[in-house]
């Protein structure tokens, strides 16, 4: 009897522990975080809109084909003019302004596409066709904040 009581004492001592120890990383983690963000927040928020042009100019660019020259995505946020970026994403969406429904949905598959572009050819492709449906099933405002929360990830990246 003693030795079960011990054995669960210990087991329950064990998880404890590991609760704490569980708790102390979650703390270290969100003292971290809260630090990245002090420390990155302005230059995060001054990335986000250049972010949100190029992910309209990439997947607009890809399906218009309005600029001849193809820059990998990384390039037009971190090398790529600015001025020429925004220039050339107005030339590709016409008349279309930067708050439309095409622009958000080319904002939307173009921070998909970045963000997928790391899986394999086939299955980046039928990922890409689950983003198109679930875009056409959204209301403007769902894919507003969905682009909004897609780029703010994106950015994080670019820091």
């Amino acid at each position: 009897m003693k030795i079960t009581f011990l054995s669960l004492l210990l087991t329950v001592s064990f998880c404890c522990r590991a609760y704490q120890d569980d708790l102390s990383s979650k703390n270290a983690k969100a003292e971290y975080n809260a630090w990245l963000k002090q420390q990155f927040n302005e230059k995060h928020q001054k990335l986000i809109p250049i972010v949100a042009v190029a992910d309209i100019f990439y997947a607009c660019n890809l399906s218009r084909k309005v600029v001849a020259s193809h820059h990998p995505f990384a390039d037009l946020v971190n090398k790529r003019n600015k001025e020429q970026l925004a220039e050339d994403v107005m030339l590709c969406l016409g008349e279309d302004s930067m708050q439309s429904d095409v622009a958000i949905n080319f904002g939307l598959i173009g921070c998909f596409n970045e963000q997928l572009a790391h899986l394999p050819k086939a299955e980046q492709e039928q990922k890409m066709m689950l983003v198109n449906n679930v875009i056409l099933s959204l209301s403007l405002e769902e894919r507003k904040k969905s682009f909004t929360q897609c780029v703010t990830e994106q950015a994080i990246d670019y820091l």
